[in-house]
């Protein structure tokens, strides 16, 4: 339980053990007095102080109560007001979607119709309230013996609201995220829809983006088509159609119910489950068996990952003022759906700048309402450079993963920016020396930026968010001597990231083998001597 006390009790709930842990907090397993089981997420006691995440996450948590049980886990019980807010929903008995693929395998044609139907339900009655769930994903999706659960509701918008780039929160999860969310637009019902689509593909054994870090995968979904290829025949069409990178494209919950489960349909195979309909209050006063999995168990995402956002339109969003996708022309070659990646970041995009904006990595284009090409922008004074070599010599830029710098589209927030990739590895010279890390990746950008301590955020969560990430070293600022410019800095899994912003610069450096955030400090300070020069010649 990672060393943390377990809570007696939760308001009028006894807790018995703990589910799982995320960035945005814990999720508990608990009883009732009367003996009814719950789970419960419990946000971080440093959220309760900001006010604006208090009034959402209980505007949230009224509009979550009106979903119901059908097809969902449903909220019975929250507290806002708690020193640390909480939610409970009925807990689930059984698998994920996702343990039962791995223990059981792919799906035939009848279930994944059935699957994509009971799906289908849930997201109407989730859109009915005016909800848009934003992480459907087979780690998401319970499957009792009813039929498919969707989790979760109430603390996903709220928790968007707040901005909280710097913790390396993450609304949704690349693989299932539709192009406009992936570029932090507002989105609708459909980008559900497109989640839905994805969630099919895994359930047939397949991988809609492939696999590889979350910047290549949200790229794919931008750019590429989805490898269908591990779906039936039968269900393809229907499931391209759904993962249309038009949103418009895609067919509504009750188009998608009448293509896969048509009204005159004949009965399902015997090797089918056909689901009754589901119990409004399906939580049983026993306690679980041990191998069931709980609405919030630690696959789920927990709660950075697992809730539900509502439908309404959100001004302080990120990327919310241009509701055109932007199209742009990547000469890069990425590995194809279905192919691992190497892992690197330099691998991950070329002519785009995936960045997290507050409800979820955006790619910014210049136009659309409220854009503003003034000259409020700061005087173009320093650029970046990629040298071959930083710190004197102790690493050398790889030449494997070579990217070319590409320009920016101009937004609101930056104007004449430019992408800079690059990856290094120790170097002899380091290693006699004494190099504090074996790898530097390089991520960031010039131009000029209106808030670069905001870009400088986003760019260390599009590096260290996948949705299920552990935040050894919580994000701190550190002014290292001599420096004029503090530097941000984070453990997140199995690498150390320190960034820091400034008017015509905004970085991010990834560090492995993790260390102390106080070393990486140090080291992005003589980082940022390397690469970051002085303008000679004003255009």
């Amino acid at each position: 339980m990672d060393g943390v006390d377990l809570p007696e009790r939760i308001g009028d709930y006894a807790v018995e053990r703990e589910l799982g842990a995320g960035g945005m907090g814990r999720v508990y397993l608990a009883r009732s007095r009367g003996g009814r089981t719950v789970a419960i997420k419990v946000a971080r006691p440093e959220l309760a102080a900001d006010p604006h995440f208090r009034a959402r996450f209980r505007a949230e948590v009224d509009a979550a109560r009106r979903v119901g049980g059908f097809h969902t886990a449903q909220v019975v019980d929250a507290d806002p007001e708690a020193p640390a807010p909480w939610l409970a929903t009925a807990y689930i008995a059984g698998p994920t979607l996702s343990g039962l693929l791995a223990a059981q395998g792919p799906m035939g044609e009848t279930r994944l119709r059935l699957l994509g139907a009971a799906l289908a339900e849930a997201l109407q009655a989730i859109h009915g309230c005016g909800l848009i769930h934003r992480d459907l994903k087979p780690s998401n999706i319970i499957m009792a013996d009813d039929g498919p659960r969707v989790l979760d509701f109430g603390i996903a918008r709220a928790l968007e609201a707040t901005r909280l780039t710097s913790t390396g929160a993450a609304f949704g999860t690349p693989g299932f995220l539709a192009p406009e969310q992936a570029q932090g637009l507002e989105v609708g019902p459909a980008a559900d829809v497109f989640a839905l689509g994805a969630v099919l593909v895994a359930a047939a054994g397949g991988q809609a983006f492939g696999e590889g870090t979350p910047m290549m995968l949200m790229y794919r979904a931008v750019h590429e088509p989805a490898d269908l290829s591990a779906l039936p025949e039968g269900v393809r069409p229907l499931v391209a159609s759904c993962l249309a990178k038009d949103a418009a494209q895609r067919p509504n919950t009750e188009r998608l119910l009448d293509l896969l489960v048509p009204p005159t349909a004949e009965e399902p195979a015997a090797d089918a489950p056909a689901y009754p309909p589901t119990l409004a209050s399906p939580v049983a006063p026993s306690a679980p068996p041990p191998t069931a999995l709980s609405a919030a168990a630690p696959t789920a995402g927990i709660i950075a990952g697992a809730m539900t956002a509502a439908a309404v339109p959100h001004a302080e969003s990120r990327g919310a003022e241009s509701p055109r996708q932007p199209t742009l022309s990547p000469e890069t070659k990425t590995a194809p759906p279905g192919k691992k990646s190497t892992g690197r970041i330099a691998t991950v995009v070329a002519g785009a700048l995936f960045v997290l904006g507050g409800a979820g990595y955006g790619i910014y284009a210049s136009g659309g309402p409220g854009w503003d090409s003034g000259a409020s922008f700061p005087k173009a004074t320093h650029e970046l450079v990629i040298p071959e070599t930083l710190v004197d010599g102790a690493y050398g830029r790889e030449t494997e993963h070579r990217l070319p710098a590409s320009s920016q589209p101009d937004s609101k927030d930056r104007k004449g920016s430019t992408h800079y990739i690059a990856d290094y590895t120790v170097t002899s010279t380091g290693s006699e020396k004494g190099a504090a890390f074996r790898t530097v990746y390089v991520y960031g950008s010039s131009g000029r930026y209106k808030d670069p301590e905001g870009d400088r955020n986003d760019l260390i969560g599009a590096m260290t968010v996948t949705g299920n990430e552990t935040v050894s070293d919580p994000p701190r600022t550190i002014r290292v001597p001599g420096s004029d410019v503090d530097f941000r800095c984070t453990t997140v899994d199995d690498k150390t990231v320190c960034g820091w912003g400034d008017d015509n610069t905004t970085v991010a450096i990834a560090f492995t083998p993790t260390g102390s955030l106080e070393a990486a400090a140090a080291e992005t300070r003589k980082i940022r001597d390397d690469i970051r020069k002085p303008i000679t010649q004003q255009p």
